[in-house]
């Protein structure tokens, strides 16, 4: 597990040494058609298989809201969307949707993606595009994008440092699910780079779910966001999906800072946000789609992404000069390929996946 720990690190930095993808001009329809049209309709049409909400308004969504712009910008039919998907229905969900006439078949996150090993093969003529996180076993009929979510919740850390910094307050709260995996990894890299600012914050993890994989409980996150600010805390970080934007306003209601997971437009939201995580699904596609155009990522292939200021990671809302400061020399450190940040970001990613 060291050893992958060390790969990650070393894919990361590999992939930050390459020019972050840059918005181009449209793809032309037919060149979509011609790479994409798989059943000779003369069109293109997308399937999404969602973990969660479709409406959600956070990461969920920003995958659906992505295939519904991307399609109608073409004249393509509506995407097919099928979400609140449970690991326990995914083969069954997924294997209906593969049925629906669907050219691409997008697939949200990791924790569906078990029977992808089975489905590309039952429907080898889709093209199977996975945003799995974390990474997930490569299959010769699978693309996949992930990206580093240690690296990425340190530039969080740092922004969440600089807010409390600015509030002249020390306490902070993760509002999570159950404690999976790949939310250990980003809480230990978010309260890493907290610490990062001053030893002395603290974060709490709290899990909202009544289940694994709940996210969505909004019941369960307002009342976590209440008692933790009676505990003290003065900012929270809403990992969540559906119950993202309840915790939000009550953060807005109650003056607590707030930072959301996912979405990148989180600022110009209604919202008053203090900031955001981005690893946006739907902005992770459009750069995807143009890489699989352009033949970078295949079938059989993983692309990671690099941690990047404008394409994931921390951002402030609003921020003072001085937080922006300290969350853009979070971003130099990493770019830097600084051996003793990688170095820990890799402990934490091997202490989270079992390292």
């Amino acid at each position: 597990a060291a050893a992958e720990d060390d790969a990650a690190a070393e894919d990361d930095a590999a992939a930050e040494d390459d020019a972050a993808v840059e918005e181009d001009e449209p793809i032309e329809v037919n060149v979509l058609v011609e790479a994409f049209d798989s059943n000779g309709d003369g069109t293109v049409t997308i399937g999404v298989a969602a973990a969660g909400p479709r409406d959600d308004n956070g990461y969920y969504q920003s995958l659906v809201n992505f295939a519904e712009e991307f399609s109608a910008a073409n004249d393509f039919a509506p995407p097919i969307v099928s979400d609140n998907i449970g690991p326990a229905e995914a083969a069954q969900a997924i294997s209906d949707l593969a049925q629906q006439g669907v050219d691409i078949l997008m697939v949200g996150a990791s924790e569906i993606a078990e029977p992808l090993a089975d489905l590309t093969e039952q429907f080898p003529d889709i093209f199977w595009y996975c945003n799995c996180g974390a990474g997930f076993a490569e299959l010769p009929g699978l693309a996949q994008a992930t990206d580093w979510g240690a690296a990425i919740h340190y530039t969080a850390g740092v922004a969440m440092g600089a807010v409390l910094q600015d509030q002249g307050s020390t306490s902070a709260v993760f509002l999570g699910c159950c404690d999976i995996n790949f939310e250990q990894e980003a809480y230990s890299a978010t309260a890493f780079g907290l610490q990062s600012v001053d030893p002395s914050f603290t974060m709490e993890y709290v899990g909202t779910g009544d289940f694994q994989f709940d996210f969505d409980n909004a019941a369960n996150a307002t009342a976590a966001l209440t008692n933790a600010q009676a505990n003290g805390a003065t900012l929270a970080y809403a990992y969540l999906g559906g119950a993202l934007d309840p915790v939000g306003q009550l953060g807005a209601d109650e003056g607590i800072a707030v930072f959301a997971a996912g979405p990148a437009d989180v600022c110009d939201r209604d919202i008053p946000w203090t900031g955001g995580v981005v690893f946006d699904g739907g902005l992770y596609a459009s750069q995807a789609l143009r890489l699989i155009i352009d033949g970078e990522l295949t079938e059989g292939s993983t692309y990671q992404f690099p941690t990047q200021a404008g394409l994931n990671g921390g951002v402030l809302c609003g921020a003072s000069a001085d937080a922006q400061a300290l969350l853009d020399s979070a971003f130099g450190l990493l770019a830097s390929f600084d051996e003793a940040l990688y170095g820990e970001l890799g402990a934490i990613s091997g202490a989270a996946y079992g390292g």
